[in-house]
């Protein structure tokens, strides 16, 4: 049996990767006061048409959808937004102060194409802040991203931002785009074709190569702003440039996803590689009115987890490994032998150290084999004679020394070696 293409086993040499990234990841959420929140894995498949957009290529090609037993239409989760903005709706969370700010950790699900860093299911780490339309926390949510990026030492990627301006800008810019690309609607491929009929935006998403060459002529969104638009604009990239964060202005970027006005965002690779985005986001003042509740502001990003690992790989970081063990247990003998193994280890875990009993079924020679490939620090050994006398032989793995001690001497001992210097 194999795991299900595009699906991964995080095996436990690669845990500590994902451990570091997610404490680094909470740290910055807890100093930037988001509150962590979990939806489901499966939302109505209504969801999702209704906020990503009916014909986007994640809901269209990408999601993995199915009627349960009652007949309701579900959809494996694609991506947090929508799931959070329901949320926050279902729970009246704009009823509390706001901004409300919120951060997650969670698997994704689309039928996309396996490849390094991408799967068809991948995690995410994402933040929402909603209820504050101020040009100021699309600031602090780009800043979060950035020092986050930094954080990482993700030197190849750079910061590419637009502004798709408000419904209005939005919608007249959308209609330059169909004007521009119909006039050559005839070289087009069926899927661009599809694009610029159904939501002409998409076909900027284009992977064409004869798409991409018309793109330099395009229609710039920037030229679509109204006044408080590009006012709002304008405030962001002065508090961008206050604080030295470097940014390009991509006026061809408007993300995949329908619910995007205003600011949009992502971090490229400099040099262009396939790698594409490593973490994106955006501004949504319409979405959780789109899905029937009043009119709330948000803004927010993702950023992929298996990407974060890829890049951390390469650059060949050191862990330290949280669960090394600090005793291992070989014991000589019968029942009665084992029995007291059983116990000393019962009793030295109950003082925080890190033990584990030999396979009892082995050798002596076969379990302190055993034990040189855990490479503990110490190794504990009991037999009848320890028995008859009360005490245990510690040997001293790295000084390869070993002394017949008393329990308490050995507790107080290994205390000491092994929580004090944690």
């Amino acid at each position: 049996m194999q795991s299900p293409k595009g699906t991964v086993d995080i095996l436990p040499n690669e845990q500590i990767y994902w451990r570091y990234i997610e404490n680094v990841v909470r740290q910055f959420a807890s100093q930037y006061s988001y509150d962590q929140i979990s939806t489901p894995t499966f939302e109505s498949s209504e969801l999702f048409s209704r906020s990503v957009g009916q014909f986007t290529d994640i809901v269209k090609k990408e999601t993995y959808s199915f009627d349960d037993r009652g007949g309701h239409s579900l959809t494996l989760r694609p991506e947090g937004t929508a799931s959070v903005c329901r949320s926050y709706l279902q729970h009246g969370m704009y009823n509390q102060p706001q901004p409300v700010r919120l951060f997650y950790i969670m698997p994704m699900y689309r039928y996309e194409r396996p490849q390094l860093g991408r799967y068809r299911q991948f995690h995410q780490f994402g933040i929402e802040l909603l209820g504050d339309d101020t040009a100021t926390v699309d600031f602090e949510v780009i800043e979060f991203a950035t020092k986050i990026i930094a954080f990482f030492g993700l030197k190849q990627f750079k910061l590419n931002i637009n502004s798709l301006g408000d419904k209005e800008s939005r919608n007249l810019y959308r209609e330059a785009i169909l004007n521009y690309f119909s006039a050559y609607s005839n070289n087009l491929s069926e899927d661009d074709s599809r694009r610029l009929e159904e939501n002409p935006l998409r076909i900027l998403d284009s992977k064409d190569k004869y798409v991409k060459s018309l793109f330099a002529k395009a229609p710039n969104s920037l030229d679509y702003l109204s006044k408080a638009s590009k006012d709002r604009w304008e405030k962001l990239l002065t508090y961008l440039r206050d604080s030295n964060i470097e940014y390009y202005v991509n006026t061809q970027l408007v993300r995949g996803l329908d619910y995007y006005t205003h600011t949009v965002f992502e971090f490229m690779p400099i040099d262009g590689g396939s790698q594409s985005t490593i973490l994106a986001g955006g501004r949504y003042d319409g979405l959780v009115q789109e899905l029937g509740g009043p009119s709330v502001p948000g803004i927010g990003f993702a950023m992929g987890i298996e990407r974060i690992v890829e890049e951390l790989k390469k650059q060949d970081m050191q862990f330290e490994k949280s669960n090394q063990v600090d005793v291992v247990i070989c014991c000589i003998g019968g029942e009665k032998e084992i029995r007291k193994a059983v116990n000393t280890a019962y009793k030295l875990r109950n003082m925080d150290i890190k033990v584990i009993l030999a396979p009892m079924s082995k050798s002596i020679k076969g379990q302190m084999r055993y034990a040189g490939n855990l490479s503990p620090p110490y190794v504990v050994i009991l037999g009848s004679e320890e028995i008859k006398k009360d005490t245990y032989i510690l040997k001293d793995m790295i000084k390869n020394k070993q002394k017949e001690i008393k329990f308490e001497i050995l507790a107080n001992f290994l205390a000491k070696e092994c929580i004090d210097n944690l």
